[in-house]
C-alpha cells in the first residue's frame, strides 16, 4: 500500500468516525428528551392516581386502604394482582375480572 493510499484510508476513517460521533450525540440528545418526558409523565400519572383515589373516596364515601391503593397502582401498570396470576403482565392491558373483584369487590 502506498503512502497516499494509506493517508486516504486514514482520512476516510476519520470522516466516518466524525459522522458516527454526530449520530451518537443526536441519539444521546433524543434519549435525554425521552427521559425528561418519561419523568414528567410519571409525575402526572401519580397526580392523576391520587385525584382518582380522592374522587372514588368522595363517591363511595369510603377510603381505600393504603394496600389497595398500592395494588391498584400495580394493576394500572399492567400486572395481575389476583392470586392465580399475581405479577404476570396482563396481555394488552386487558381487564381481569379476578383482579377487579379483589380491588373493588365488597
Amino acid at each position: 500500500m502506498e503512502k497516499r493510499e494509506l493517508y486516504d484510508k486514514f482520512e476516510e476513517l476519520s470522516q466516518n468516525l466524525m459522522s458516527m460521533l454526530a449520530e451518537v450525540e443526536a441519539i444521546k440528545a433524543n434519549f435525554s428528551g425521552i427521559l425528561d418526558e418519561n419523568t414528567a409523565l410519571k409525575l402526572e400519572n401519580d397526580k392523576l392516581r391520587e385525584h382518582l383515589s380522592q374522587v372514588v373516596q368522595e363517591e363511595t364515601g369510603t377510603k381505600m386502604s393504603h394496600g389497595k391503593v398500592n395494588l391498584e397502582a400495580i394493576y394500572d401498570d399492567g400486572f395481575h394482582i389476583c392470586p392465580d396470576f399475581y405479577g404476570q403482565r396482563r396481555d394488552n392491558n386487558e381487564a381481569c375480572g379476578f383482579c377487579a373483584e379483589l380491588l373493588y369487590g365488597d
